[in-house]
């Protein structure tokens, strides 16, 4: 295997734990890997507020990937590269869910949108560090000012549901949009056709002048799979979904047992795992 040039971790059931803290251990394992020169690419589906903080706490210099990877910014928040969701698309997507009593978040760049707030959206911001959503009435209503990167769409305790939403979308919207459920069962993505993570960060390892197979992918939701086919070294948190292990090369401990640490101490570090 060739030496790991560039680590790109995921945060949320990855890098923190389920505390949506990060663990010292793990924080340690990151601080050695920057010391020896390695490259730390966050890759999360939140937004740029949401990693400031890991970023001033590792001092990051690289840029990171947000939105899902439709979002490239440096540690400052200047975009790179940015990918929208077209809005009529978008306006389809928020009426058919609507209609049928799911809530929606539209993401554009760090702010997040909503009709109304609710505990679900309101815990974006006290659980996941995201910015505080602003309920702005119909969505509808702002999608020929404002630009959105991706749409949120949750049915609170009803997986099922989703999962059924998610496969009409696939056959109604077939290459206008690209639906995924991140690790959340009763949440989904909605995002433009041909993008996501593993995508920017195809272009991210290129601006950087890093070769796909010196780089290993840390994550634990399917939006982690592409980064998995992309790189050297996929590997898959404890507690993953079974497609997420399948799809890694490797599977380490849960986000609770500072798997990532597991990661970076035994590929990248070369040392004994504790």
């Amino acid at each position: 295997m060739s030496p790991i040039e560039l680590i790109a971790i995921d945060l949320d059931g990855t890098l923190l734990n389920s505390k949506h803290q990060l663990s010292k251990r793990n924080e340690g394992a990151v601080r050695k890997a920057l010391e020896r020169g390695v490259k730390v690419i966050l890759v999360t589906g939140k937004t740029h507020f949401s990693a400031k903080y890991l970023i001033e706490t590792f001092g990051l210099k690289t840029p990171s990937i947000f939105n899902q990877g439709l979002i490239t910014a440096l540690p400052d928040g200047k975009v790179t590269h940015q990918s929208l969701l077209d809005p009529d698309v978008a306006r389809y997507v928020i009426t058919y869910a609507e209609n049928k009593g799911f809530d929606i978040a539209a993401y554009s760049g760090t702010k997040i949108f909503v009709k109304t707030l609710n505990t679900w959206f309101e815990d974006l911001n006290r659980k996941y560090h995201e910015p505080m959503p602003q309920a702005v009435g119909d969505v509808r209503n702002i999608l020929d000012e404002i630009s959105i990167n991706k749409l949120l769409v949750l049915k609170e305790g009803e997986p099922q549901k989703i999962t059924e939403l998610r496969g009409e979308f696939e056959i109604q919207l077939v290459n206008k949009v690209r639906v995924l459920q991140p690790s959340f069962g009763d949440m989904m993505e909605v995002l433009p056709p041909n993008t996501g993570k593993g995508s920017a960060l195809k272009t991210l390892l290129n601006d950087l002048g890093v070769h796909p197979e010196k780089a290993m992918a840390i994550g634990d939701g399917e939006n982690d799979i592409d980064m998995f086919h992309l790189v050297g070294l996929g590997v898959a948190m404890g507690n993953s979904w079974d497609i997420v292990k399948n799809a890694a090369n490797v599977v380490v401990g849960t986000n609770d047992e500072d798997g990532v640490a597991q990661a970076i101490e035994k590929f990248v570090l070369n040392e004994t795992p504790q």
